[in-house]
């Protein structure tokens, strides 16, 4: 089960969030997201659990913990979203002139 934890203190590493989850059961990914310019934390991740029971105590138990001095949130991860690609938008076209008049 893919979890998402946020709030994650900017300092805290991806092997102290796994060490949390341990507690729980089975972590089989932990993934801090970074920013892609300044390198840092952006506050985010997520784990991934190899039993659904144990991701769900974990969920249960750790939202609203206090880790690094910071209250997680603790959910079910939500299937990304397809990023937009097609449609685009219209804009103002003007309407065909001919000057053969």
């Amino acid at each position: 089960m893919n979890i998402y934890v946020g709030n994650i203190n900017f300092k805290s590493s991806e092997d102290q969030i796994r060490e949390v989850f341990e507690e729980f059961g089975e972590v089989t990914s932990v993934k801090i997201i970074m920013d892609r310019e300044t390198g840092r934390s952006r506050g985010f991740g997520f784990v991934e659990m190899s039993d659904e029971d144990d991701a769900k105590d974990a969920i249960d138990e750790l939202n609203g913990a206090e880790v690094d001095g910071k209250a997680l949130v603790v959910n079910p991860a939500r299937p990304r979203k397809p990023m937009g690609g097609g449609g685009g938008g219209g804009g103002y076209r003007r309407p065909y002139r001919n000057d053969s008049y």
